[in-house]
């Protein structure tokens, strides 16, 4: 995948709206002719077609990254970052598992976003435990659900309540949504939290760049091979159940039942059953694959 000169790419210079005009201009493909151009990649090496396939699916990419807006970064590295995990799901891609390229690309395009805000953000100690990745990238609308609106440090009560929410301790939550509000690096001495004994400064939170860098590569190898079992696993689902439980489970913004209800006219137990059966085969699909690649204990 290394010939993608011809691609184009977002600029400050030349404007998002230039480039999501550009991006329009690529047809989105039928089934069959996606199918025939996965598979001369595959089979071929055939630059042209995965050429193809990733600028037919550019929109797709600009649309998932317009979803991470308001952490402080260029729209239009988001965006770069979103077609490189494109171009890796195009890679890894096999048309002959059964579902569309826009159904596994999408987590490839997610990871790839998610990586590069928290390169961006590495000065914070994320990506640490969940619980913080969780927070970083839901504290927003965490803060919006409840109405936490103010400017600077949230009342107290507001701290609380989004530390039970997403798990966290009151003082991540205030350190990160400092470290948010500033829209960029703090100095290393600013200090973040006090609890009257101690203090709590940035370079507290700082990462020791000469941790075990093999074992994040472990890690990092790991999480794409979850991810590409999980996005050939959901090849057992029908389309209802695929969409059902990307809703209600795989979505960042999770749709309510009575909102699936009322999408597909069935009762909201129906679609809990539906949503439950459908994780069940998941599961058991996650393991059966997981079983002939040997990855079992890691699944």
């Amino acid at each position: 995948m290394s010939n993608f000169e011809n691609l184009p790419a977002p600029s400050p210079e030349g404007g998002l709206n230039r480039y999501l005009q550009e991006i329009r201009k690529f047809p989105m493909l039928e089934p069959e002719e996606e199918y025939m151009l996965a598979k001369r990649w595959v089979d071929h090496h055939d630059t042209e077609a995965a050429h193809k396939l990733v600028t037919s699916h550019l929109r797709l990419a600009a649309k998932i990254a317009m979803g991470y807006r308001g952490y402080g970064l260029p729209q239009a590295e988001v965006i770069s970052e979103a077609n490189v995990g494109l171009m890796q799901a195009v890679k890894r891609f096999d048309p002959e598992k059964g579902f569309r390229l826009a159904t596994y690309a999408m987590w490839w395009i997610r990871a790839s976003i998610q990586e590069y805000i928290l390169r961006s953000w590495s000065m914070v100690k994320l990506g640490t435990t969940s619980a913080q990745k969780k927070l970083f990238f839901n504290l927003r609308k965490a803060k919006a659900r409840i109405g936490a609106l103010e400017d600077g440090d949230m009342h107290p009560d507001n701290v609380k309540r989004i530390a039970h929410d997403l798990n966290v301790t009151e003082e991540e939550v205030i350190s990160m949504n400092r470290r948010m509000s500033s829209g960029g690096d703090a100095s290393l001495n600013a200090t973040v939290s006090s609890d009257g004994d101690s203090t709590m400064q940035w370079q507290d939170w700082l990462e020791d760049e000469s941790a075990d860098q093999a074992a994040e590569l472990e890690e990092r190898d790991e999480l794409e091979a979850r991810r590409a079992l999980l996005a050939e696993a959901m090849s057992v689902l029908n389309d209802r159940e695929k969409d059902i439980l990307t809703q209600r489970r795989l979505s960042e913004d999770t749709v309510t039942l009575e909102d699936l209800s009322a999408q597909y006219g069935v009762s909201r137990e129906r679609i809990r059953q539906i949503e439950v059966r459908a994780f069940e085969k998941l599961q058991k699909r996650m393991r059966e694959l997981a079983a002939e690649k040997g990855l079992l204990e890691e699944a």
